[in-house]
């Protein structure tokens, strides 16, 4: 008589995907997880979980497997083939993700690992929301050849084409080898922790065999390096569980595509404080140091503010705050460190978030006191030329609000890329401190009367006389306000409010550039 089997149920059914699912998040080896924590990092579960809202995230292709064959891998096909990837929220908004899990062939890339990660990014172009990777992969993997690599190619493509279209994020919380470190390259913000980060092409064993150079993997592409050399980096943290809380943040500010504007919150901030400290913070000698950060935390929502590349280009700082209540990008001179000229690196800083900004529909506030240009040899054979004119370029193509304030010196090529009235600015503010001109009273003096300087019987106090002179003709702080290149000289205790008030005006600002397929920016 034959026997015949009974139909498993739906809940044996229910119980074995169950069964599975746990062990896809557990892994092929239960001793991966341990040997993770022991190099003091998180496994890619453990930093979904701090990166989304509890309970929030929701899985794609947790099930995934590689079809690929030789030297091995037709043995080892486990689930999710080493990449964590879905959407979630954060602060109720939805954010896509994907993360190496190290645990499974070391994050390394293959064939359907990469189609998970171009799978998650079409959604997020598709949906219109940011995007975050978390990074912890050993590069390409090896076994897999020129599939692998194709991989990349595809993850570039998307990453190029989401470019102000949805804020990318990167985090670094692993190694990033190779042609793996070009996606966070293309990204929007690259986040480093400390110890446990490293990017480079290539790797110190190359390097010596090349070279002759001995180096460590961290002295290469480590956390600090990226973040105050190569300003890879625009932010470094000593752990990831603070790491991930200032992702947060920053997705906080941001717009989830170039279609919206970023969220604004109501702010117990009164919008029309005086900000009368900012006469004490700021010296009237224009040759006396100051900490620009101390007037950006004065004049922004409860001293509230999130500074990019802090540790890169330090003359110029850029930083994301609040308005009451309303995110702008601010951009300010440093006199605290170079005396807050522009130089090679600070322009470049200055560009690439200025053009962010206007990205993504960030309203921009210039804080200037600057004296120039960095001269020196190897600035102008370092290209300062070609890479200063890029911040020019992002201003002069930004069309979000902007409104430059002159603080005190604002002196010659520097005055104008800094956001001036001739380049496009929709209002120019000065504090009666300011200076605006070609160049500083002294410098100017010594061209202009030169030869009356040297022929006279007293040239010290004539040079003195003729200093006096061009400053009280050229360099006085109304000289451009009676030229319409200023739009008005304010109180400095009054300038949180008229900013405030000047960007409520400016929030329906409609702009366009001339049709064309895109610009050509220097480089």
């Amino acid at each position: 008589m034959t026997t015949v089997q009974a139909t498993p149920s739906i809940a044996e059914h229910l119980g074995e995907l169950i069964e599975l699912k746990k062990s896809a998040r557990v892994g092929p080896d239960p001793a991966a997880t341990e040997r993770q924590h022991a190099k003091g990092k998180l496994t890619a579960y453990e930093r979904i979980d701090l990166l989304l809202d509890p309970g929030s995230f929701t899985e794609v292709e947790p099930l995934r497997r590689h079809r690929a064959t030789g030297f091995g891998l037709e043995a080892k096909r486990p689930h999710s083939d080493g990449v964590v990837t879905g959407w979630g929220t954060v602060e109720g908004r939805t954010v896509f993700v994907y993360a190496h899990d190290f645990r499974i062939f070391g994050g390394a890339l293959g064939e359907a690992h990469a189609q998970k990660i171009q799978k998650i990014m079409d959604m997020a172009i598709a949906s219109g929301g940011p995007l975050v990777s978390l990074n912890d992969g050993a590069g390409a993997r090896i076994q897999e050849g020129v599939s692998a690599l194709a991989g990349y190619g595809g993850i570039f493509q998307r990453n190029t084409r989401a470019s102000g279209v949805i804020p990318q994020i990167s985090v670094m919380l692993g190694p990033c080898a190779g042609g793996a470190a070009y996606s966070p390259a293309l990204t929007d913000f690259v986040f480093a922790v400390r110890g446990i980060a490293q990017m480079f092409i290539t790797g110190p064993d190359v390097v010596r065999t090349v070279t002759g150079e001995e180096v460590s993997q961290d002295g290469l592409g480590g956390a600090d390096v990226h973040g105050s050399t190569s300003g890879v980096a625009h932010f470094v943290h000593d752990d990831e569980e603070t790491c991930l809380a200032e992702v947060r943040w920053l997705l906080s500010l941001l717009p989830a595509n170039n279609r919206e504007l970023p969220p604004a919150v109501v702010t117990g901030d009164p919008a029309d404080r005086r900000v009368d400290r900012l006469l004490e913070l700021v010296p009237a000698d224009g040759n006396r140091s100051y900490d620009i950060r101390d007037v950006i935390a004065e004049l922004v929502d409860d001293e509230d503010y999130m500074e990019v590349h802090a540790q890169w280009g330090t003359n110029l700082v850029c930083a994301l705050a609040r308005l009451d209540g309303r995110v702008v990008g601010v951009v300010g001179s440093q006199p605290a460190a170079l005396a807050g000229v522009l130089d090679i690196t600070a322009s470049e800083k200055g560009a690439r978030f200025v053009q962010f900004c206007d990205a993504f529909n960030i309203p921009l506030l210039t804080l200037v006191d600057v004296p120039g240009f960095l001269p020196g040899v190897d600035q102008e054979h370092g290209g300062i030329i070609r890479r200063g004119a890029k911040l020019l370029y992002a201003y002069c193509n930004a069309t979000v609000p902007r409104i430059s304030v002159v603080l005190r010196k604002a002196y010659g090529g520097a005055y104008i890329v800094m956001d001036s009235r001739s380049i496009g600015t929709d209002l120019a503010l000065a504090w009666p401190t300011n200076e605006i001109a070609v160049m500083g009273a002294e410098a100017a003096a010594d061209v202009v009367f030169r030869r009356e300087i040297a022929a006279s019987d007293d040239p010290a106090t004539t040079r003195e006389q003729k200093i006096k002179e061009y400053r009280r003709e050229l360099v006085h702080p109304y000289y451009a306000a009676e030229r319409g290149l200023v739009d008005d000289v304010i109180d400095p205790g009054d300038t949180r409010a008229v900013l405030i008030r000047s960007f409520a005006m400016l929030q329906r600002k409609d702009a366009d550039l001339p049709r064309r397929k895109h610009g050509n920016p220097p480089q």
